[in-house]
Parts: C-alpha cells; structure tokens; sequence
C-alpha cells in the first residue's frame, strides 16, 4: 500500500511543478502535502525523494524540500549541456535513421508549418501556441528516438524538464515571439530535416547546434 501511495504523491507533486502550481524555490511541506493528497506523511517524503533523482526538486538538512532553481550560471550550463547532447542526437539520427522512423520527424514538421500558416492568416494566435508547442516536442523527441541511445535520450528529457521548472515555462507556454522568429525557427527545423534525410551526420549537426543556442539562448534572456 506503500508503494502505491509513494506513486500517487510522486504524480501528484510532479504534476503540479511541471504545470507551475509550484514555481521553482517554492517551499514543498510534506505536513501541507499529505493532507492535500491525503496520504500520509512517509509515502510523500519517499515521492520528494525520488523527485530529488529526477533532478525537480532539492531537499536540504533542517529546512525540507523545495522546487528545483539555479543561479544564472548554472542554468547556463545546464543549457550548454543539452545543447551539446541534442546536436550530437542529430548527427546520430542522420546516421540510424530509417524511412519509417523520417517519417514521424516529417510529419511534425509538416504540422509545424501548416500551424504557423493559421498564425499568418489569423490576429489572435493564442490557442495555436499550445498546438505548436506540442509539435514542436514532437519534432525534437522523434529525433532523440531516431538517435537510438537510450541513456542519452533519458538525460535529454531530465534536463528539458528541469529546464521547464527552474526558468518557470509550464507546459505550452511559450516566449512572446514575432511571426518573423516563428518563420526561421520553421526554416531551421526544415535543415535539420534536410540533413537527417540526407544521411548528411556533419550536415545536420551543424543545423541543431545553432538551432539549439539560439532557443536557449531565448530562454536566458527571459
């Protein structure tokens, strides 16, 4: 019964990080917890423990657990680093990938277009960000899939979810951009694509790589 109730507080207290209910440095009581989620007390520490793993969450002696943060310069870091982990993703995509698995990257990239199309057309383009966000993921994750390492994928996606907590971005929720950035991150992808097709490793290194700095470095400035 343990164990079930340490799952339950674990997708409880993540969900509500990841969507911002708790912001990064928001104190986490288990007390305040326990009652909310409605178990006890044990299974909520075990649940911030295993999310001190996963890298959300930061328990210290004598003050408890708290959301994930970072001063500027680790955040830096932590940027550099998946940057240099989605670009070597590329090259290995290029390398591995098969017709079938293009497929899925294409396809994200063809729902990417057709969503900055409506966005063109349209003054209000607030219930596209969301859409465009999710193909936006899709893109890059059919790309650590195609890649075929799996401790490298498992990285990726600790660092994009830490990313998301300690710069305060829930899920969807995108930096204001003008129609113009929106068109050269479509053109950027488009390389990419290019360059996997292509089986072009150097090619499509050298297209994340900026790709990748350039969103990051959006994030920083934010």
């Amino acid at each position: 019964m343990e164990l079930v109730n340490t799952d339950i507080a674990y997708k409880f207290i993540r969900e509500r990080i990841l969507n911002g209910v708790h912001a990064a440095g928001a104190p986490l009581a288990s007390k305040n917890l326990s009652v909310e989620i409605g178990v006890s007390r044990t299974p909520v520490r075990d649940a911030l423990r295993q999310l001190e793993a996963d890298g959300l969450v930061i328990i210290k002696p004598r003050i408890g657990a708290s959301v994930r943060s970072m001063d500027l310069q680790e955040f830096k870091e932590l940027c550099g680093l998946r940057q240099a982990l989605e670009t070597y993703a590329a090259g290995m995509a290029a390398q591995n990938r098969s017709e079938a698995e293009l497929e899925e990257i294409r396809s994200a990239l063809e729902a990417m277009r057709v969503i900055v199309d409506k966005m063109i057309k349209t003054s209000d383009d607030r219930e596209l960000l969301g859409d465009l966000a999710r193909e936006d993921v899709r893109f890059h994750l059919g790309i650590i899939n195609v890649a075929k390492n799996d401790l490298m994928k498992k990285e990726i996606m600790r660092l994009s979810l830490i990313n998301r907590v300690v710069s305060s971005h829930p899920a969807g929720r995108k930096n204001k951009e003008s129609l113009g950035d929106r068109l050269k991150v479509q053109e950027s992808h488009r390389e990419i694509f290019d360059a996997i097709t292509r089986r072009d490793v150097s090619a499509a290194k050298d297209a994340m790589e900026p790709h990748q700095r350039n969103n990051l470095e959006k994030v920083i400035q934010s």
